[in-house]
C-alpha cells in the first residue's frame, strides 16, 4: 500500500534524482520563519515532483542524506520545555548537534522572538563532550540570551535527552528558502525511547518571511502546518508530561516504547507534577540524567 512506503528510502531516491548544490554554495538563512509539516510518503513524492528545477539538493562529498545527533539541555524543572508548551513569545532551546557524516559538532542556541521568527546562533564545539556545557559554552548562552532576547540565562542547564535522525535538505539557490526533510527520528534519555513512524516525513519549510513557494504547494496537496518540536515531543513522550497542544502529533508521529515498571520519576513537586496523578510526572536531577546519557550514548 502507498501509505506503507518507507519514507527514508523514498527520500534517498528523490535526492538522487535532483541537481546537487555544494555546502559552500548554500546561502545562509540563520534568521527565518519556519513552517513544519508531517506528511506521508505519497505526499512527499507529489511535492518532490513539484520541486522541479526550483530547488537543488545539498550534497557533501558523495552524500545527499545526512545523519544528525543532538543532545538537548534544560533546567532541572524543564524551563525551556514549559516555555514552549505555554507558547511563550520569548523562548529558547540549547543543544549540541553533531553532523555524523561531516560538519563537526556545534553548540546551538535557537531563539524564538517577536513575529514568530526563529534565530539560530552557534559556535564550534568539536573540542568538548557533546553531553556537557563547558564554562565557555555557558558564557555564550548567557551573552546571547541577554543580547538577543533580554533574558537572564538559567544558572543550571543539564542534558535531558538525545535525538537522532536522517535529513535531506533542498535549497533554493536564490537564498529565499530551503526545505529540510527528516526521517528515522529516534529519541532517548538513557532509559526510555521513542521513534517516529517509518512512513512519515517531518518537513520544515524555512524562509525569510514565512510565505515560501513550498508552503503554497503543500497547502495545495492538503498538508497543513503543525506545531511541533522534536525536543518537546520527546520530553512529553518519555516523561509522560501533559502536552495538549502536541497530542495530535504525538499520536500520529511517534511510536512510544513505555518505560519499565520499576522506573520512577522523583522528586515530585515541579510545576509539571502539580495536579497530576502520583507517579506519572516528576523530574530527574540533571546530574543523574547526564550520567545516564553518558552511559547510554
Amino acid at each position: 500500500m502507498a501509505a506503507e512506503l518507507d519514507a527514508d528510502v523514498l527520500l534517498a531516491g528523490v535526492a538522487a534524482a535532483m541537481s546537487p548544490i555544494g555546502l559552500e554554495e548554500v546561502p545562509e538563512l540563520m534568521s527565518r520563519v519556519d513552517r513544519k509539516y508531517i506528511v506521508t510518503g505519497p505526499t512527499m513524492a507529489a511535492l518532490a515532483a513539484e520541486l522541479g528545477d526550483r530547488f537543488a539538493v545539498l550534497k557533501i562529498g558523495a552524500r545527499r542524506q545526512f545523519r544528525y545527533s543532538s543532545t538537548y539541555f534544560d533546567t532541572p524543572d524543564l524551563l525551556t520545555f514549559r516555555q514552549h508548551r505555554q507558547d511563550r513569545r520569548r523562548r529558547f532551546k540549547v543543544r549540541t548537534r553533531t553532523y555524523l557524516d561531516g560538519g563537526g559538532q556545534w553548540l546551538e542556541l535557537k531563539l524564538n522572538g517577536a513575529r514568530g521568527s526563529t534565530d539560530k546562533h552557534r559556535i564550534p564545539y568539536d573540542d568538548a563532550p557533546g553531553q556537557t556545557l563547558t564554562p565557555e559554552a555557558m558564557d555564550f548562552v548567557r551573552d546571547t540570551l541577554l543580547t538577543e532576547l533580554h533574558l537572564i540565562a538559567p544558572e543550571t542547564l543539564g542534558p535531558v535527552l538525545s535525538t537522532d535522525y536522517r535529513r535531506v535538505t533542498f535549497i533554493d539557490p536564490s537564498g529565499a528558502a530551503r526545505l529540510t526533510c527528516d526521517t528515522g527520528l529516534s529519541c532517548r534519555d538513557g532509559q526510555a525511547s521513542a521513534s517516529a513512524r517509518r512512513d512519515l516525513v517531518l518537513l520544515e519549510s524555512k524562509s525569510a518571511d514565512g510565505r515560501a513557494w513550498v508552503d503554497k504547494v503543500l497547502r495545495g496537496l492538503g498538508a497543513r502546518p503543525v506545531s511541533v518540536s522534536k525536543y518537546c515531543l520527546a520530553v512529553a513522550a518519555l516523561r509522560h508530561l501533559s502536552a495538549n497542544r502536541w497530542r495530535p502529533v504525538l499520536r500520529r508521529y511517534l511510536v512510544h516504547r513505555p518505560e519499565p515498571e520499576a522506573r520512577r520519576l522523583v522528586p515530585r513537586g515541579s510545576p509539571d507534577c502539580r495536579g497530576q496523578a502520583a507517579g506519572r510526572e516528576g523530574r530527574w536531577a540533571a546530574s543523574d540524567v547526564g550520567s545516564r546519557l553518558s552511559a547510554g550514548l
